[in-house]
This record gives C-alpha cells, sequence and structure tokens, in this order.
C-alpha cells in the first residue's frame, strides 16, 4: 500500500475518532438545558464529560496536524475555501471550552450555559455541512484555489448533512448520559434518546441516500445500511434498557457515517465541481521522504495515546447521581 494512501486512511480513522468521542461531548452540551431541571441536574450532566471533553479534541488536532503534513494542498484550500465556517466552529470550540471551566466559578451560570449550548450546536451542524461539500465537491479553479462564496456551501444537501451529523450527535449525547448517570436524569436521558433515535434516523437516512445518489459507490451502500442498523439498534437497546449497548451500537452508527462520506470521496481529497481541477492523494500530497517519517511518528505515538485515553474513560467510568457532589466538581 502507497503512504499516500495509508496516510488517507489514517486521516479518516482520526476523523471517525474524533466524532466518536467528540460527538457524546456536543450532545451533552446541546441537552445541557433540556435535561438539567436545576443546578444539582447541570452539574451532573457536565460531570460526565468534565474528565475527558479536552482529551477527545486532541483528535481534532491531530487530524487538522496530519492533513496539514501529510496533504498540504487540502490543508490550504480546505482552509482558504471554508475559511469562515471553520473559524465559526474555532471560535465556538473555544467558547464552549470556557464554559465548561468558568461556569462553576461564576455566581450565575445561565450566561455559561448558554455558551456551552451554542458553542456545542454550531460544531455539531458546521461539521455535517463541512463534509457534505467535501464529498459534493466544490468549485475550484486550475490552483486549486476555492472560487464560490459562503451562500454556494450553504447548499440544500450541505444543510441537510449539518442536520443529519446534528441529530446524531445529540443522540450521541443522550445515550451517554443514559450510560452515565443513574436515576430520574438517566430516565430522561433515555426517554430523549428514544425520540432522537427516530429523528436520526429519518434524517440521516436521507442524507445517506442522498450521498449514495449523487455518488456513491457499492461498498459504500453497506456502510450506509451498517448506520442505519446501529441507529435502530440503538433504540431497540434503549427500550430493553441496555445502556452500554445502545452507546455502541450509535458509536458504530457515527463510525458507518463517517466510513460512506471518506470512502465516496476517496481517491480525491477535495473534489472540485469541473474533475480537472480536484485534488487527490497523488496531487495534494507531501513528498515520499516526509510521509515516511510521519508514518514511523505514528507508530510509535499512536499506541501511547490510545492506552492513555482508554486508561481516562476506564477510571472515570461509573455512574454519576445527583447527590455524587465529588462527580459534579469534577466538571
Amino acid at each position: 500500500m502507497e503512504l499516500t494512501t495509508v496516510w488517507f486512511v489514517l486521516i479518516a480513522v482520526l476523523w471517525t475518532g474524533y466524532f466518536v468521542l467528540e460527538g457524546f461531548d456536543f450532545g451533552v452540551g446541546i441537552l445541557l438545558p433540556l435535561l438539567g431541571r436545576d443546578e444539582a441536574d447541570r452539574r451532573t450532566v457536565l460531570a460526565t464529560i468534565g474528565p475527558v471533553w479536552d482529551g477527545n479534541e486532541v483528535w481534532l488536532l491531530v487530524a487538522g496536524g496530519a492533513t496539514f503534513a501529510a496533504f498540504p494542498e487540502w490543508y490550504a484550500t480546505l482552509f482558504s475555501g471554508f475559511y469562515l465556517p471553520l473559524f465559526l466552529i474555532l471560535v465556538a470550540l473555544i467558547l464552549r471550552g470556557v464554559a465548561i471551566e468558568y461556569r462553576n466559578k461564576s455566581e450565575s451560570s445561565r450566561g455559561w450555559d448558554r455558551t456551552l449550548f451554542i458553542g456545542s450546536l454550531l460544531p455539531a451542524f458546521l461539521w455535517g455541512v463541512a463534509f457534505a461539500n467535501i464529498v459534493r465537491g466544490v468549485p475550484l479553479d486550475a490552483d486549486h484555489e476555492y472560487t464560490g462564496t459562503l451562500l454556494t456551501l450553504l447548499n440544500p444537501y450541505a444543510l441537510l448533512g449539518g442536520l443529519a451529523t446534528l441529530s446524531l450527535f445529540v443522540l450521541h449525547g443522550a445515550l451517554f448520559l443514559t450510560l452515565r448517570t443513574d436515576g430520574d436524569l438517566r430516565a430522561r436521558s433515555a426517554v430523549m434518546a428514544k425520540r432522537l433515535a427516530v429523528v436520526t434516523l429519518v434524517v440521516g437516512g436521507a442524507f445517506l441516500t442522498a450521498t449514495q445518489l449523487i455518488g456513491g459507490r457499492p461498498a459504500t451502500w453497506a456502510s450506509a445500511a451498517l448506520a442505519a442498523a446501529g441507529i435502530a439498534g440503538a433504540l431497540l437497546a434503549t427500550l430493553r434498557g441496555r445502556d452500554g449497548w445502545a452507546f455502541t451500537a450509535n458509536a458504530v452508527a457515527v463510525i458507518a457515517v463517517t466510513v460512506t462520506l471518506f470512502g465516496n470521496l476517496w481517491p480525491d481529497v477535495m473534489p472540485a465541481l469541473d474533475p480537472a481541477n480536484s485534488l487527490n492523494v497523488d496531487n495534494a500530497a507531501s513528498s515520499p521522504y516526509t510521509l515516511t517519517v510521519m508514518t514511523w511518528v505514528a507508530v510509535v505515538f499512536t499506541p501511547l495515546v490510545l492506552a492513555y485515553q482508554g486508561w481516562t474513560y476506564w477510571v472515570f467510568r461509573r455512574r454519576l447521581t445527583r447527590t455524587d457532589h465529588g462527580g459534579a466538581h469534577a466538571a
């Protein structure tokens, strides 16, 4: 396998990890004002992601860094053409982190809770808009420079993609809260998850069907079907009270959606409306020497990062309750 192919796959894996882990963080932040009836509830909700949310964001940093190093042309075109949406995502992520850290240090937490809600909702929606445009193709000239406008990115298909990722991440957050909390909060999270699963099946199914009809491949029909099966499995497991299986099934759905998008993208990394101007793994890649050095670095450090993050989730695996003040202050 060529190193360009290896790094395309690795970048897809990094984005998959980011969406699986940061996806439930976004969902928890969006659900905070809906499920947190009082301060004790809201502290408990935030405590579920308190020890892990910043570690989950590392996947985004590594994915961006790997794209810059392995496919600099892709990175340059993406960040120049999608400048405003990516800037909004960055600002939202910054405000979200500030809100999580400072809400318990302020006399009134309501303003920080609103900031956390917006800081979670915007990325959950805009990542779907961005990836839908990447897969669909955007106007690029012969120099691989983006020639469209912001309105070009806000096409119906991309907006549907944004709604799909938004609903999927909110469902992921509801299932995570069902898994990590107890008592009345867990019960309300389970009810929310059941309702969201139906919505996600409809919206996500419409987006994946449109994706496949626009430029789908035979293999990605299977991953799209797996995504639908994962959401349906999450609903069934929630109805049966199997919280761990429900969360796992939805994580499989998130993985399958990402596989569908990257599977339809290959071998392009930034397709253009005019295929002659598209960026692919060959004309966007770094030199073989750079890719070789990056590969050795990834082989050495990736297992260490995975082991550390796995250990973190193991340590903070128990359920939290309203009276679990130690867990609440962990946020």
